[in-house]
C-alpha cells in the first residue's frame, strides 16, 4: 500500500521545474532555440515542451522569433530586475564605477557570489579597452578572475575547499591549477588587500580586484578593472580600485537595510573607512 510519501516520491517533476529547466535550456551564446532543442535540453518530452513553451509565450516569459526558434521574454528581465541585490547594489555602485571607468578608462566589473562562481552584477566598457568575456548576470569562475579571487580569498575556508574539490580546470596559460599556489595567491590577496590576475581567464587580460564590505565585516560583492596584459604595473591600478571599492563600501554600510547579504561573514579581514586591515 502506497503513503503519502511514497506517492510524493512517485510524482515526478512539479510543473514548476518543467518550466525552470525549459528556462534553463537557454545559455549564453545560444539565446535562440527551436521546440526540439528546448525539449532535448529540458529532458521533456517534446508534447509537455510544447504546452509550456506556449504558456509561457502568452505570459512573456518567452518570445517567438519565427516559426522555429523562441528567445527570453522581457517579462523575465522584467522580474530580474527586481532582485534586490542586483538593483540595490548596482544603484550604489554605480557612481563608483563610472568614476574608476573615468580614471582608467578601462573594463569595470561589479561581481557578486554565486555559489562557486561570480555572477557579475554590472560592467562599464569603453570602445577602446581589451575584449572581456564577461556580460552581466554571467557567471566568472572564482579562481581565475580579479573578482572572483576576492571572493574566494575573503570568503570562508569551506568555499575555497569546495571550488578546489570542484577542479582547477585551465582557461588561460596562467590559469593556476595547483591547490597549494591557489592558496598561497589568496593569502597574498588578503594581506594586500587586493588581487591581480594575469593570462589566467584569458590570455591578453589583466584584472586588479577589491573587495566590498557590509555589516559586521562580511564581503558583500568585488569591484575590478580588466586591462591589456601588455601593462607592465598592474599594481598602479591598486589605489583607484580600493579607494573606489572603500567608498562603495561606505554606501553600502549606510544603506544595508536595502541590500541583502549574499556571504556568511568572515574574519578573514576587518574593514574601515581607512582601509582594510588583516586579522
Amino acid at each position: 500500500m502506497s503513503t503519502p510519501s511514497d506517492v510524493g516520491r512517485s510524482a515526478g517533476p512539479s510543473v514548476a521545474s518543467k518550466v525552470f529547466a525549459i528556462l534553463s535550456a537557454f545559455v549564453p551564446g545560444e539565446s535562440r532555440l527551436t521546440l526540439s532543442e528546448i525539449s532535448r535540453r529540458a529532458s521533456l518530452p517534446l508534447p509537455t515542451a510544447h504546452r509550456l513553451v506556449g504558456e509561457l509565450v502568452r505570459y512573456g516569459g518567452l518570445e517567438r522569433e519565427d516559426r522555429r526558434t523562441y528567445r527570453i521574454g522581457v517579462r523575465l528581465w522584467e522580474l530580474g530586475s527586481l532582485a534586490p541585490m542586483r538593483g540595490g547594489l548596482r544603484e550604489l555602485a554605480m557612481p563608483f564605477m563610472e568614476d574608476l571607468y573615468e580614471a582608467t578608462h578601462e573594463n569595470i566589473q561589479l561581481a557578486v557570489l554565486a555559489d562557486l562562481e561570480g555572477m557579475v552584477v554590472e560592467k562599464i566598457s569603453g570602445r577602446a579597452s581589451v575584449p572581456i568575456i564577461a556580460r552581466v548576470g554571467g557567471r566568472l569562475p572564482l579562481y581565475t578572475t580579479g573578482v572572483g579571487k576576492v571572493l574566494l580569498a575573503y570568503g570562508p575556508q569551506e568555499l575555497v575547499d569546495r571550488v578546489i574539490e570542484a577542479g582547477l580546470i585551465r582557461h588561460a596559460s596562467r590559469t593556476i591549477v595547483d591547490p597549494k599556489r591557489l592558496i598561497d595567491d589568496l593569502e597574498r590577496t588578503r594581506l594586500r588587500g587586493y588581487s591581480v590576475t594575469r593570462d589566467e581567464m584569458t590570455d591578453g587580460s589583466v584584472s586588479v580586484g577589491a573587495p566590498i564590505f557590509g555589516l559586521d565585516q562580511q564581503v558583500v560583492a568585488a569591484l575590478s578593472v580588466v586591462v591589456d596584459s601588455r601593462i607592465r604595473d598592474p599594481e598602479r591600478l591598486a589605489p583607484p580600485v580600493r579607494t573606489a571599492a572603500r567608498g562603495l563600501s561606505r554606501q553600502v554600510v549606510e544603506s544595508w537595510d536595502r541590500i541583502e547579504p549574499i556571504m556568511p561573514p568572515t574574519t578573514a579581514a576587518t574593514w574601515s573607512p581607512e582601509g582594510t586591515t588583516n586579522g
